[in-house]
């Protein structure tokens, strides 16, 4: 039942008929209920409940990151929201029921900051060497930018993030991977600036396999 607080002409609370009435900030304002849904398993609600199950099951894992690499997108929206707007929108691939995710397309990172040179990987023994060229000082590159990692092992379910550890300047960072042996996986290097103010758009290497 809806209550009229300054007569007839005045603003009102609770529902009457269709419209809900209330305030905010002192504000009266009024809304239509929402419609009843017959069908809440249509094709399309079913796909975009599939696809954000898979881009928060992928991204979860690399929250730590993300509230670095998406720091400048954070607004008027978390950090990890806005990599999961990213991700839907650009990184899944097939048709529902049977969607993936595009790895090549995934970002731990997005900005303008000065990002990698010629970076490579390398895995022998187990260990995994990620390296690149020193290019401080071109464009807004600093030696002492952090580097952004993150690596994702479909095949086990289980990601790896490092940041924070590692300059520009090093020119390498090596990293453990013996668990994985046999495995391929999928690398994400990015940097931070040391403020945390500027990030570069992360780089993807797909399919790397850990021998």
């Amino acid at each position: 039942m809806g209550h009229i607080r300054k007569g007839i002409l005045g603003g009102f609370s609770g529902k009457v008929g269709t419209v809900v009435g209330a305030s905010w900030k002192r504000t009266m304002y009024m809304r239509s209920l929402p419609k009843n849904i017959n069908n809440p398993q249509t094709l399309g609600q079913r796909t975009q409940r599939a696809k954000f199950a898979l881009v928060i099951n992928l991204l979860r894992p690399l929250t730590a990151v993300l509230r670095v690499g998406w720091k400048r997108y954070a607004t008027h929206q978390s950090a990890f929201n806005a990599a999961t707007a990213h991700t839907l929108a650009n990184a899944i691939v097939g048709t529902f029921p049977n969607l993936q995710i595009d790895y090549a397309k995934v970002m731990i990172s997005k900005g303008s900051l000065t990002a990698l040179e010629t970076p490579a990987i390398s895995s022998s023994g187990g260990n995994l060497t990620v390296s690149w060229d020193n290019n401080s000082g071109i464009g807004n590159a600093q030696a002492t930018d952090k580097l952004l990692l993150a690596f994702i092992n479909p095949a086990k379910n289980e990601t790896i993030v490092r940041f924070n550890e590692t300059e520009r300047s090093e020119e390498s960072f090596d990293l453990n991977l013996s668990r994985w042996v046999g495995d391929r996986i999928h690398v994400y290097i990015g940097f931070a600036s040391e403020d945390g103010k500027e990030v570069s758009d992360s780089i993807c290497f797909a399919n790397i396999h850990v021998v």
